[in-house]
């Protein structure tokens, strides 16, 4: 089967994946479903098939139901997250002592205490609230960390995180005070927006777009209602498009891809951080 000619590469098994991995011995484009596990790299089902009496086992069967395994970051994220939640119910103290050390209050942020603008995505002000960004995180995370691997999707969250901070940070009231991983979640929601752009011309791609689109308006809506930080959903996502558009200039097809993704990601990171401290 002949790869159709797209700006971004597909898996040559699943036209509507974009990938950054490739057969290590035929050079064609490879979803991580199609990967397979070998010395000498990563490779397709048709150069890894077995000769003689051997078998092929596969390392990695990513898709379907989301596990650690094949997530570790996504769900590492979620169980801190609710950890923090239900400790901040069952003590009182630590509840007080957490919100003083990460909630994102933008007079202390203005005073130097720079990591507010990233610790703010542990801490979730009730039940609604960690509720939906934690199923979101679940729904938007695992594919997007196999796709992109760990270290780069955690420095995506990360930025993600830091640009939302900073938005609300620099646009938002100085009494200001947010907590919330929505800054991260529209980071997310934002990689996947262009990721369904690029691969608009496919039919997978098409249904996706239209999806997300709906998706985008309904959170738009929401951002928009009183004591909402519309600041950090608006920058998170920014960060989550722009990263991604970087990725498909700079990674997709490079046999270090992961490593450029998450330079990629870590530079925003410090960009990030570098303007909280002097703007």
């Amino acid at each position: 089967m002949e790869q159709p000619e797209t700006t971004t590469p597909v898996c040559y098994r699943h036209p509507d994946r974009i990938t950054g991995l490739a057969c290590s011995r035929c050079g064609r484009p490879i979803c991580v479903e199609c990967s397979i596990d070998n010395s000498v790299g990563q490779l397709c089902p048709e150069c890894a098939a077995p000769s003689g009496n051997h078998r092929v086992v596969r390392a990695r069967r990513v898709y379907g139901r989301p596990t650690f395994q094949t997530a570790p970051v996504s769900f590492s994220l979620i169980a801190v997250s609710l950890a923090i939640y239900v400790l901040s119910m069952l003590s009182a103290e630590f509840d007080v002592w957490s919100f003083r050390t990460f909630a994102q209050a933008n007079f202390l942020v203005a005073a130097g205490d720079w990591w507010r603008i990233f610790t703010a995505a542990l801490l979730h002000a009730n039940l609604m609230h960690i509720g939906f960004n934690m199923y979101a995180l679940w729904l938007f995370g695992p594919r997007m960390e196999q796709q992109v691997g760990a270290p780069a999707f955690a420095a995506l969250y990360l930025a993600s995180a830091g640009t939302g901070g900073l938005f609300s940070y620099l646009l938002g009231p100085t009494e200001q005070i947010s907590i919330g991983a929505s800054g991260a979640i529209f980071g997310l929601f934002g990689a996947w927006i262009f990721v369904a752009w690029k691969m608009r011309h496919t039919p997978g791609g098409r249904s996706m777009f239209a999806q997300l689109g709906i998706l985008l308006v309904l959170n738009l809506l929401i951002s928009l209602a009183p004591g909402i930080d519309g600041l950090a959903h608006l920058g998170g996502f920014v960060a989550g498009v722009g990263i991604a558009a970087l990725w498909s200039k700079f990674a997709v097809g490079r046999p270090n891809a992961v490593g450029v993704r998450t330079a990629i990601a870590t530079a925003v990171v410090a960009v990030d951080l570098l303007a909280v401290l002097f703007l």
